[in-house]
């Protein structure tokens, strides 16, 4: 007979949190939101540690390089996805680890023989007013000078003549060798009156740029996650299938932690599979998952996990319970393992963090998670709405939108992660469509994390881990649910403010 588990199958939806006493040094500029990503003994710090809790989830329509780096820029990390060719997932990984803040790889290049007309079209193309001109007009050509919008205008000057007759050389520029560190490029560029600082190798090639109008953007991020180089952090998602071939290339270019990606994490097959890579490459931390209930996390965590993936279905692309009955409420399932976790930590002294994955619908929702045991969450939908994700930005009726795919859609023709048997999908997992379109990812997140803050103040906590612990929660009726939102006719215009 069939084991019937008798506690009902909750969602975030389903729950509110009690405000705690804020006591008077709790306030939302002392928030601490750090949180350990892999596994680490008790008492002790995490090898790698979030400095905000939130990582980008490995699909194709969420996490690309330029995601990656400016999830990594503020506090996050990003999982590349693995749905690719090794060596693309390697470039991948490579673009975010070459990222240096400040350090501008040139995407305005012409060659000297270039017209000024063919200028006007690329930096109208770039939208920078900046060029290097190299020997064969590639960013990391040979530097011959450099050309700006100061230097000619397109009504004074003819634009069928070449670039080379109103670059500055580059004996003339002042240029800096490929050692010299972020803060001493700004130094000279203030020092001797710079407007940008050309990097160049010891054969004179282009490496970067630097821009004084950028000294002022690397302020904004004070929380980048970034590894003992000062390298931007990045992640990578693997399968169970060519892990061997995949795994060490990925480490060769640089990804500071991997994570199996899987539909269903409760199997042989990624107990294999972990164990494989923590005795070929012990020191790349490595997740499991996705799983729902804390038998499933026991067994990753014996396996060797690093950290747990919870959620099955939750998603907001993704239709398996639909499709094959299979999956738990979301806030059920990351109470369960939360309880797991803690109990593999008394039995062990071994804290395996755990990552809720699915089911956030709402900001707050993702405060609900950390509330419930969750070390850090990670969202699709949630990213695939800003600039930096992969899907392209379309105009509606109503606005724009970001197309969004799941994992699970015959688009994504990922059919290695759901083991329907045979060489493709029998039945779709996911969808394909859209989502609202929500702008750079930067301002979006801060929004997110300053509701955050602020809820955690509400209820008197200063780190994540006080917050876990002291968190209390409610169940919440239809009718308290429907009381949580506006009940009057709203206003169509803005208030004008004087």
């Amino acid at each position: 007979m069939a084991q019937i588990i008798a506690e009902v199958s909750r969602t975030f939806n389903e729950f509110l949190l009690l405000p705690n006493r804020t006591r008077t040094g709790c306030s939302a500029a002392t928030v601490d939101l750090r949180t350990p990503l892999v596994r680490h003994i008790k008492g002790e710090g995490s090898a790698i540690e979030l400095q905000s809790p939130f990582t980008s989830a490995i699909m194709q329509a969420v996490s690309t390089p330029e995601l990656a780096i400016a999830l990594a820029r503020n506090g996050g990390l990003s999982f590349l996805h693995h749905n690719q060719p090794i060596h693309d997932q390697v470039a991948a990984v490579r673009q975010v680890k070459n990222f240096k803040a400040g350090f501008v790889t040139s995407d305005t290049n012409v060659r000297p023989d270039d017209s000024l007309g063919l200028l006007v079209d690329v930096m109208r193309r770039t939208g920078h007013s900046t060029a290097a001109v190299t020997h064969d007009g590639t960013a990391t050509g040979r530097l011959l000078g450099l050309v700006t919008s100061r230097d000619f205008h397109p009504q004074r000057h003819d634009l069928d003549g070449p670039v080379s007759g109103r670059m500055t050389a580059v004996a003339e520029l002042a240029h800096a060798g490929p050692d010299i560190t972020l803060s001493e490029a700004n130094a000279r560029l203030w020092d001797e009156r710079l407007d940008c600082l050309p990097v160049l190798d010891a054969e004179g090639h282009l490496q970067h740029l630097v821009f004084r109008s950028d000294y002022t953007d690397n302020k904004r991020f004070p929380n980048q996650l970034v590894d003992a180089a000062k390298r931007l952090r990045v992640g990578a998602g693997i399968n169970t299938h060519d892990y061997q071939e995949r795994v060490p290339a990925l480490l060769e270019a640089g990804a500071d932690a991997l994570c199996f990606d899987s539909s269903d994490g409760y199997s042989d097959w990624q107990a294999q599979a972990l164990t494989w890579v923590k005795k070929h490459y012990p020191e790349i931390p490595v997740g499991g998952g996705n799983v729902v209930d804390g038998e499933a996390f026991t067994f990753l965590a014996e396996a060797g996990a690093d950290f747990v993936k919870v959620g099955v279905g939750g998603g907001s692309i993704c239709i398996t319970r639909d499709q094959k009955g299979i999956g738990r409420g979301q806030a059920s399932a990351v109470l369960d393992v939360a309880a797991a976790r803690d109990a593999f930590l008394e039995r062990t002294g071994e804290y395996v963090p755990i990552c809720s994955d699915g089911g956030l619908v709402h900001d707050y929702h993702v405060a609900l998670a950390l509330a419930m045991g969750a070390d850090f969450v990670m969202m699709g939908r949630y990213f695939a709405r800003f600039d930096q994700a992969a899907g392209a930005k379309l105009p509606t009726r109503d606005g724009f939108v970001k197309e969004y795919w799941g994992e699970g859609s015959n688009r994504a023709r990922n059919w290695q992660r759901y083991g329907q048997g045979g060489q493709g999908l029998l039945f779709e997992e996911g969808v394909d469509g859209y989502v609202p379109y929500a702008g750079d990812l930067n301002e979006g997140l801060a929004l997110t994390v300053a509701k955050l803050r602020t809820t955690m103040v509400s209820c008197g906590s200063a780190t994540l881990a006080e917050f876990q612990s002291t968190a209390r929660l409610t169940l919440v009726s239809d009718q308290s649910f429907q009381e949580s939102h506006a009940n009057v006719t709203l206003r169509e215009t803005p208030t004008a403010v004087s």
